[in-house]
């Protein structure tokens, strides 16, 4: 399966997200791509009154989107804000395109480094998975990575490749946790990970202030034995990975992780 990582840097417009959206779903459709995959907060960023712009996932911005897939015959996947609970919003993954209409909402809220998520987001409560080209493909959001068993709750679901997609805080050592932590959850699964992240805003000139996570860019394709295939430096860029599935069977022989594992 070729897939596209697609390491971005959204805007406090959504409709110029659009844009950004369809131009490099268009690149990765014409490479060749089935799946292209954004970063978490690309209806609107970060650092923006997010839930001024939450909508459902039926209503028209993941429609335009679903357009988008649609008219270039690729996968998308990205990331919105849905409607939560007492004025909050859902953390949410949207994935559509060739047949594919799932969304997950983010379960891990990123009450960490002196920011509280929980304050604006309510939780998802359960993991999701799609399929596309006869391969089982499970979601997940930014801090997520940070916690094994909703990798492996995918990967004992099926799951082939693990998505995640994020917009990680910057900080001393985040580029190296992100990367580890992209490797340590494809050993777990022994899954393919594609983890792609925002660009880092000041690899483009924008300075970042505060708490607020934007990113830190090093978007990573990993393979099921924890070896990185391909990874972005801090800039806007369009990764193409192609990836050969047979490897989760093979890496499952050496190494059964799953069949091992003990519930404690």
């Amino acid at each position: 399966m070729k897939i596209a990582l697609a390491q971005v840097l959204s805007t406090a417009d959504p409709q110029r997200n659009l844009a950004i959206i369809r131009d490099h779903a268009k690149q990765a459709a014409a490479a060749g791509a089935s799946l292209v995959v954004f970063p978490e907060a690309m209806q609107v960023a970060f650092g923006n009154p997010v839930a001024k712009f939450a909508e459902p996932v039926n209503a028209r911005w993941a429609g335009i989107v679903r357009q988008q897939a649609r008219d270039l015959g690729i996968t998308i996947v990205a990331g919105m804000f849905t409607p939560g609970e007492d004025g909050r919003v859902r953390n949410t993954l949207l994935a559509t395109g060739q047949g594919v209409d799932a969304h997950y909402d983010k379960i891990h809220l990123f009450d960490a480094f002196g920011y509280l998520e929980s304050d604006a987001v309510t939780p998802g409560d359960a993991p999701v998975q799609f399929e596309l080209e006869g391969s089982t493909i499970g979601l997940g959001i930014c801090y997520d990575l940070r916690f094994p068993n909703l990798f492996i709750a995918n990967a004992k679901a099926g799951a082939a490749i693990n998505i995640i997609s994020a917009s990680w805080g910057a900080g001393e050592g985040k580029v190296e946790q992100w990367t580890t932590l992209a490797q340590a959850r494809a050993l777990d699964t022994t899954t393919f990970v594609i983890a792609v992240g925002q660009a880092d805003p000041e690899s483009v000139g924008r300075q970042a202030a505060g708490t607020t996570p934007l990113g830190v860019g090093h978007s990573l394709a990993v393979d099921p034995l924890g070896r990185i295939i391909a990874q972005a430096g801090a800039a806007p860029e369009l990764l193409i990975v192609d990836l050969d599935l047979d490897l989760v069977e093979q890496a499952r022989e050496k190494l059964p992780v799953l069949k091992n594992m003990v519930e404690l």
